[in-house]
């Protein structure tokens, strides 16, 4: 088969459509957990990530681009400083796409995409829950969903309505070929029926704009703290492939495919330190990648890992198995 550009293989696969080879793809962070937050308030962040992720892009020259969201990771909603009860929540109303925090991050994909070289890149973007629960922490999070499940759908609605202005922009004006949609079970009680009744609204809203603005888009069921999910909950979202913790989930890339209706699936590798990808030999990494695509075929595979890698990640490591997938 002759080599094909690396868009067009990427939109094979998500298509489940036949490649010259199995696209494969990671990302890591590129700032502290604590700068996460901090892009409005220090723009050298964010111009450090940018400059980061062109780096990267020229030192491994991915088949496709995560665009990290690094220094947007707050919500800047003022009402969230204010919160005593879960009514309070009811008070939130939208940033509207002139603010900065949805500004900043069209400017960040574009300046990536700019730079891209010919691949696709997807925007890292939370579901309105995970936003939510950044803004107010966990425990106030689950205390006003325990008090009123409603005043926090509510919010979620909220947040969900500056999530979909951002994703019709990264999209429509930045040029990303789609998002990559970060949800996650919260736990702690909130289980598959509060899920779906308070909470999967609006991430389907989300889901649903970005849909609009372009039909690849990929649904990352995050295991981050080694939480399992129910999977469940998100099997009928509307995403073009999907992404999972396969090692925590113990749910493999195969299995996983056949499960979310034989749509594409991103993964494979446990992304944690000390596995295989961060850890292993040579020898090891080439005949995991080996065994996954023995597993899974070629046919709507990415290559991937369940989540970000570790930063102090060799690249070499991420190039062994992309030239291992060459030779298959």
């Amino acid at each position: 088969m002759s080599t094909i550009s690396k868009r067009e293989r990427i939109l094979n696969a998500l298509n489940n459509k036949p490649v010259d080879r199995v696209p494969v793809g990671f990302w890591f962070h590129f700032l502290s957990p604590h700068e996460f937050f901090q892009g409005l308030e220090k723009p050298e962040l964010i111009e450090q990530n940018i400059a980061a992720h062109k780096k990267f892009i020229e030192d491994t020259d991915p088949d496709f681009i995560k665009i990290i969201s690094d220094g947007y990771f707050g919500y800047p909603n003022e009402v969230d400083k204010e919160l005593k009860s879960a009514a309070d929540l009811r008070k939130i109303k939208p940033l509207g796409k002139a603010h900065p925090w949805i500004q900043g991050q069209v400017e960040l994909t574009k300046a990536v995409v700019d730079f891209s070289k010919g691949a696709s890149a997807f925007y890292n973007v939370f579901s309105p829950a995970t936003l939510l629960r950044f803004a107010i922490t966990d425990e106030k999070f689950f205390a006003y969903f325990s008090e009123d499940p409603e005043a926090v759908a509510y919010a979620l609605d909220v947040i969900a309505q500056d999530n979909a202005t951002l994703v019709k922009l990264v999209i429509e004006e930045a040029g990303a070929e789609g998002i990559y949609l970060c949800v996650k079970n919260p736990g702690n009680g909130i289980g598959y029926d509060d899920y779906r009744t308070y909470i999967t609204p609006s991430e389907k809203f989300v889901l649903a704009r970005a849909n609009e603005a372009s039909p690849n888009n990929i649904l990352h069921c995050c295991g981050y703290d080694e939480v399992k999910n129910n999977l469940e909950v998100w099997k009928d979202y509307d995403a073009k492939a999907f992404n999972w913790a396969t090692a925590i989930e113990n749910v493999g890339i195969a299995e996983g495919k056949k499960f979310f209706g034989d749509k594409a699936v991103l993964g494979g590798f446990d992304n944690r330190s000390g596995k295989i990808l961060h850890a292993g030999t040579k020898e090891e990494i080439e005949a995991f990648t080996e065994a996954l695509i023995q597993e899974a075929g070629k046919i709507g595979v990415i290559l991937g890992a369940d989540c970000t890698v570790p930063s102090d990640i060799a690249l070499e490591r991420l190039q062994w198995v992309k030239d291992k997938v060459s030779s298959l």
